[in-house]
């Protein structure tokens, strides 16, 4: 911004930035009723300013100060800084049955407390509030909020007597000196209260320092120098023809005196001794009037105003302002010791001003500051220096216009969200004035206290809404009527919002600090600071008869300045509310300046009286382009000026640095900043707005009206042109963005926000908390001065001090103004404030903000396109956000922020190019929103980064790999592996391959991939992970199998199988694991049946196992070490692999079976597997087991028949059981057509079994013959038919064994007629006896037991006879049949 300041200010409100500004009511009832013909005095207002609020800098007390107002009984006070948030700051003090007099409130400072002295018509009144600077002995305040000194009001007794006390007598004053009063507190702690007397004179109310019970003495100060002492209140006669009374009061201590002085409205200067009580001073005011004006002391002088100051150079000087009729002037005068306890006074100056209605003014030690109202209503501010200011020309304020009565809304737009834009601006109105007017529309409908701008707006909205609906009576209309509809009742809201805004804006007062002279306007609903006004603003908001002289605007020639400024106030003039609107659209909606230029002017044109007034001014330029080209680059803030990082005085204490660094940082202050940068930006726009107009207005005009001829024309075309165009968009893009509001952003999104930040290493990036832009309406611009601006702007500020240069409140203003508008300056290098929108979440407007310099800015271009790539990611627009990515790449190593962003994290990145780091953070943020493709595509063009940097290409290569996986490319994903130049890396891509694709059963890709020379790190990479994962969730055994058979490397298939079946048998104890088990198995075999047999086997690796008794061997140290252990292993052929599977589908039947045995079955051998099968009546998989492994089958025989005599002799339920087992050794080749039991089942079984499984000399018959005899169990039929065809010996002997003697015996007999040739088939007898055939026997021993058994049982004679013959018969055959044969010898 221009450095140049001008004599003039600026307004500069500073709205409350809560919805509802909270007052604490404190009601204080003094009074029991009130007097009778009171009048109701005039509102006023007043500020106090801490004595060194100004002069010290880092002083709690600093840029603070406390501003009231009076209406009726009650008194407003608000505490406000600049420097900090103020907690419990506004109070407001109601007086019940009084009303508080115009002057009636002041505030004085001692050393410990902030006395409070407030007069009404009835009482006075003490309130004694501490001072902050003992509450903070340490000036490093840190908070970020303080406790206001108003906090304690609530506490105090402000009803007692000796905080209040009563005036003696009723003051009903009446006339011209109504309420005219002055407070103040004396050094010995007196409270003084000086009020008009209604008969004249001065009446003073005095609390003493120590005041009993309502202890007060009131003094009479009159015009006849006598004091008189007074109990009570006397009124006074009137006195001639023109009244004494007081017109204004004011008070000065000096030494260990009060000095009273009263102007009257007899135009009389007077000054009492309060001490004394005598009047020392009495001079005619009028006497200083022109002679030709001395006619006006026929006038009252009621609206006379008197203020007093002290300064250095001349003492007590005092201002009296004169309110005669058509002869308004300020009379300053130096107060001067006379004779003894007499005074004089000395002019100083006389100064005339307009003759609107004054309201207040304000005397400093060099100026003076006025105030006044004109037949409109507004406020007129002026100032001027009384010393040095010869031609006696008033200094003008430029006030805040009122906002547009009319609201123009464009074809394009909705009405409704227009109003609410404009209405819910953060400059256009206050709460205060939107409550008061929705309360009003909605007929005094109450309005939640505690509501924010979002709620106040939804409220807005609803109640015109409602108040539409309820106004229409036709149930259709056209969508022209609905929308001329909502214009109508809009505008009404709006209206309303007018009416009550300007009540609010109606100043009260005018306060300038006498230690930092800030200025500031008291109206009756805010607050606003007057502010240094830019020179070349100045200009452009002057009239033509108050330019600034040539020491004030070095950049152009006097005459230049005047003619050029009168044309562009000209066409200021002359462009209509709608020609400004259609221009400011077109800067909207990112058109061409200097097109929308040519369209307004083209408008214009059409009056040519003010086309010949510009035509016949710009004759009065001498050199046209170098006026507007110095004008132009006063207003350009484009600038190299660095604001640096580092700290705030770094050789300075802590607390001068917390202090400096919370300098202007309040909430007050950001607002004020702000609106500031927005009048300012605002007064630029139409500056350049009109030097455009001007300048396409001398192109049409020709050669003929520029000194210069063609090359003027050239130049303005092709220089001056394009640099005002640019120059608009620049102040209309400040001005746009410190009047749009923040957008709130919900939690997640900030969450989500501050990952992404922390994504790009930018999580230091200036950002607030939450959604507190939206929250306390703020605009973007006070967003980022809050968030970083302030930072920077208070550095630039300090730098200027330290280079020596003397800064006052005012300068302070302007550097940190100019600063903070160079910070947002388009142009400039520095990217704080797109960074900052980025910070915060606000997309809409960061996107706004790309959108209207794109076409024009020329610097970061590459920043701007990352911005605007961050908001299409945000709206979800991933292939926009894409391409602005791969547009700002080329800027990379061009901008400082996006060199910081692709800094050097640490050694790997420092040797990556600034573009590579700068791809590896945009695929970093890709990654972290979700959006793979587009990590795909962006890691592809960053490879083209990466030709000579081999690390980098395996990262991008690894990336891209995995979020092809993650997509589920695997063709893709394998290309990108094998690409990998990194061995390792490929390798882990190869293990996340392996790994994925095995959980997503994509188990076809992985096996049919090539895997050129990685084949055996993709088999050891599946046998870790099948070595370390759980067998029964994951495959990757089945799945290397399946690796190998496609390659046709049958022997490791199997070997696979293998391992996974003997795994299963140890870890896998279930009838899942067994059925798992068998299949390896199977599987296994079917591999080396695949093979020649001559290579027919496996090799499996036999367990470590230490030695045991070994003694450990130690080295020198002490250590240990281990012996070498030699690897083992087993050689494996098919028979092996069978008798393995055989154990497994043995082990599964018994699981199946018996579910409770899989546990003990899963490590049992051979042997005790048979048992187990047994025990569970499987003797179909026993007798396959015991022949497999040659096992005997006698423990199945002894079992069989154990269960068939258990069957035999069980009931019912004995038998249903029974079913279970004889269902799993159903036997497939007998067809059974009857209806046969259980019992027959089993018996049939143990029949097979005996036929199909024959024994040498029936050992088999022999064992189950002996089991069932053992148990008194008869044998079967069959089954002695079957023995004694085997070894019908042996069933002798077995029948002797247990008695069986009939048996016995019937056996010999049949034997004996076998041989004899009668049946000898039944015996297994191929021949019987003959002399022919082959020589037969007779177990001789087994008979002769049973003859004596016989013999020696007397019931057995019979049976013991039938054998003896049977043997005789026997015996003579063998003897035939011997000689038969010897014969034949």
């Amino acid at each position: 911004m221009a450095a140049t300041l001008g004599e003039s200010f600026i307004e500069v409100g500073a709205f409350e930035q809560e919805a509802v500004q909270r007052f604490r009511e404190v009601e204080i009832k003094f009074a029991s009723a009130p007097p009778t013909g009171a009048v109701k005095f005039p509102d006023s207002a007043g500020a106090f300013h801490y004595a060194d609020g100004g002069d010290k800098m880092h002083s709690i007390t600093s840029n603070r100060f406390i501003s009231w107002s009076t209406s009726g009984d009650a008194v407003q006070l608000v505490e406000h800084s600049l420097n900090g948030n103020l907690l419990n700051n506004a109070v407001r003090l109601r007086f019940g049955n009084c009303q508080v007099v115009p002057g009636g409130v002041a505030m004085v400072e001692t050393l410990n407390n902030v006395v409070l002295l407030v007069a009404t018509n009835q009482s006075v009144h003490r309130m004694l509030l501490p001072h902050p600077k003992p509450v903070y002995r340490n000036d490093a305040v840190t908070e970020l909020h303080i406790q206001s000194v108003l906090t304690d009001v609530i506490k105090l007794n402000l009803d007692d007597s000796c905080c209040s006390a009563a005036i003696p007598a009723p003051l009903t004053p009446a006339g011209g000196a109504a309420g005219v009063s002055a407070v103040w507190l004396t050094q010995h702690g007196d409270a003084n209260y000086a009020l008009a007397s209604p008969a004249g004179g001065v009446v003073v109310v005095t609390q003493p320092a120590k005041a009993r019970q309502g202890e007060c003495f009131v003094s009479e100060l009159k015009t006849s120098w006598v004091m008189r002492r007074l109990s009570g209140w006397i009124p006074s006669a009137m006195r001639g023809e023109q009244s004494d009374d007081v017109a204004s009061l004011a008070v000065r201590e000096l030494d260990d005196d009060s000095l009273v002085l009263a102007v009257c409205q007899d135009h009389k200067l007077r000054m009492w001794s309060f001490r004394d009580q005598t009047c020392v001073l009495e001079t005619d005011m009028l006497g200083y009037m022109p002679v030709a004006w001395k006619g006006g002391g026929r006038w009252s002088g009621a609206g006379h105003r008197l203020r007093l100051t002290s300064c250095s150079a001349s003492g007590l000087c005092l201002a009296v302002y004169l309110a005669v009729p058509h002869r308004r002037q300020f009379v300053v005068l130096q107060l001067l010791p006379a004779d003894t306890n007499r005074y004089s006074v000395e002019r100083i100056s006389l100064l005339f001003c307009t003759q609107e209605t004054l309201v207040d003014f304000v005397l400093t030690s060099a100026d003076i500051w006025a105030l006044w109202l004109d037949d409109n209503d507004n406020a007129v501010v002026k100032c001027i220096n009384f010393e040095h200011n010869v031609s006696g020309q008033w200094n003008q304020v430029f006030v805040q216009p009122r906002p547009e009565e009319e609201v123009l809304i464009g074809m394009d737009q909705d009405p409704r969200e227009t109003y609410l834009d404009v209405i819910f601006s953060p400059l256009r109105f206050t709460a205060a004035a939107i409550v008061k007017a929705l309360q009003i529309f909605r007929r005094g409908a109450d309005i939640l206290p505690d509501a924010s701008w979002e709620g106040l707006r939804k409220e807005v909205t609803l109640a015109v809404e409602n108040k539409l609906q309820s106004s229409v009576t036709e149930f259709e209309f056209s969508q022209d009527e609905y929308r001329h509809l909502q214009v109508e009742f809009w505008s009404k809201f709006y209206a309303c919002c007018l009416q009550y805004q300007e009540v609010l804006a109606t100043p009260l007062a005018i306060s300038v600090s006498p230690h930092s002279h800030m200025a500031c306007l008291i109206k009756k609903g805010f607050l606003s600071f007057l502010l240094p006004c830019f020179a070349v603003d100045q200009l452009y908001l002057s009239s033509d008869d108050q330019f600034l002289t040539e020491d004030d605007m070095p950049f152009v020639d006097e005459a230049d300045k005047a003619a050029l400024m009168s044309c562009l106030h000209v066409l200021r003039d002359g462009v209509s509310l709608e020609m400004a609107h259609d221009m400011e659209s077109a800067l909207q909606h990112g058109e061409s300046p200097e097109r929308s230029a040519k369209l307004v002017l083209e408008k214009m044109l059409a009056q040519d009286n003010m086309i010949e007034d510009i035509q016949n001014k710009l004759q009065d330029v001498c050199n046209l382009t170098a006026a507007v080209l110095g004008l132009l680059k006063e207003v350009d803030l484009e600038t190299d000026l660095d604001f640096g990082d580092g700290p705030l005085f770094p050789g300075e204490s802590m607390s001068v640095r917390v202090s400096a660094s919370q300098l202007y940082s309040s909430t007050t202050a950001v607002s004020l900043m702000c609106q500031a940068l927005s009048h300012v930006s605002a007064t630029r726009t139409l500056l350049c707005r009109d030097v455009l107009l001007l300048l396409k207005l001398c192109l049409w005009l020709g050669e003929h009206v520029l000194p210069g001829g063609a090359s003027q024309l050239l130049r303005i075309q092709y220089e001056l042109i394009p640099l005002a165009s640019q120059l608009l968009s620049s102040y209309f893009v400040l001005k746009h963005f410190s009047r749009s509001a923040g957008v709130q952003v919900a939690d997640d999104a900030v969450d989500a926000n501050l990952q992404h930040l922390s994504a790009l290493h930018l999580s230091d990036a200036p950002a607030l908390t939450g959604s507190t832009a939206a929250a306390s309406h703020q605009s973007a611009v006070e967003m980022f001065y809050q968030s970083c601006g302030h930072k920077l702007a208070i550095r630039h500020l300090f730098s200027r001090m330290a280079d020596g240069i003397a800064v006052t409140w005012n300068d302070s203003m302007a550097i940190i103004l100019q600063a903070l508008a160079q910070l947002l300056w388009p142009s400039n290098s520095t990217f704080h404030f797109p960074e900052c929108l980025m910070a915060n979440c606000q997309y809409t407007h960061l996107q706004d903000y790309v959108r209207l310099i794109g076409s024009w800015c020329q610097v970061n271009v590459g920043s701007s396109r990352f911005m605007l790539a961050q908001c299409y990611l945000a709206n979800g627009e991933g292939h926009k956000a894409l391409r602005c990515f791969q547009e700002a790449a080329s800027e990379v190593e061009k901008e400082d922020f996006l060199m910081k962003l692709s800094g050097v994290e640490d050694e790997r990145a420092a040797a990556c190019s600034p573009t590579l780091r700068y791809y590896n953070k945009v695929l970093r943020l890709l990654e972290d929103v979700g959006l793979p493709e587009l990590v795909i595509q962006l890691a592809t063009l960053a490879l083209a980064e990466a030709v000579y940097d081999v690390s980098s290409q395996a990262a991008l290569w690894t990336r891209i790999f995995k979020h092809h996986l993650d997509l589920g490319h695997n063709n893709e994903a394998y290309e990108a592996l094998v690409q990998n130049p990194d061995s390792s890396m490929q390798l882990d891509c190869l293990r996340q391959l392996v790994v994925v694709l095995c959980e997503r059963a994509q188990l076809h890709d992985l096996v049919h991939f090539s895997y050129v020379n990685l084949h055996d790190e993709v088999v050891g990479i599946i046998e870790s992970r099948a070595r370390g994962v759980d067998l029964l969730t994951h495959n990757y055994y089945e799945l290397l199998y399946a690796f190998h058979i496609n390659r046709h490397n049958y022997r490791k298939a199997g070997t696979v199988m293998l391992e996974l079946a003997m795994r299963l048998g140890r870890e896998v104890c279930s009838v899942r694991g067994l059925k798992k088990q068998v299949n390896c198995f199977l599987a296994a075999i079917n591999c080396l049946r695949l093979i020649r047999p001559e290579y027919a086997w496996m090799v499996l690796p036999v367990p470590e196992s230490e030695r045991p008794g070994a003694s450990p061997k130690r080295n020198s140290d002490g250590d240990v070490v281990s012996p070498p252990v030699k690897r083992q292993v087993h050689i494996l052929e098919l028979r092996d692999l069978e008798k393995e599977f055989m154990i497994a589908t043995c082990r599964l039947a018994l699981a199946q079976h018996h579910p409770q045995a899989a546990t003990v079955a899963g490590g049992a051998g051979p042997h005790e597997l048979v048992r187990l099968l047994l025990d569970a009546g499987l003797f179909m998989c026993a007798r396959q087991l015991c022949n497999v492994f040659k096992l005997p089958l006698a423990p199945l025989f002894d079992a069989l028949t154990f269960r068939c005599i258990k069957l035999q002799f069980g009931g019912e339920e004995a038998q249903n059981e029974a079913w279970l087992w004889l269902a799993a050794n159903q036997l497939s080749s007998v067809v059974n057509t009857k209806e046969s039991s259980a019992v027959d089942e089993a018996w049939r079984l143990l029949f097979w079994f005996l036929s199909e499984f024959p024994s040498s000399d029936g050992l088999h018959h022999r064992q189950v013959l002996v089991k069932l005899l053992s148990h008194g169990v008869p044998p079967p039929d069959w089954l002695v038919k079957f023995y004694k065809e085997v070894n019908a010996a042996a069933l002798l002997r077995v029948f002797l064994n247990f008695d069986l003697l009939d048996e016995a015996a019937e056996l010999v007999i049949e034997y004996i007629d076998a041989l004899l040739g009668r049946g000898h088939q039944y015996f297994g007898i191929k021949t019987p006896l003959s002399a022919r055939n082959p020589s037969v026997w007779l177990p001789y021993t087994p008979i002769d037991q049973l003859m004596a058994a016989l013999k020696d049982t007397r019931s057995k004679q019979g049976l013991y006879e039938r054998l003896v013959d049977k043997l005789a018969d026997y015996h003579k055959m063998v003897a035939k049949a011997t000689r038969i044969m010897l014969a034949t010898r």
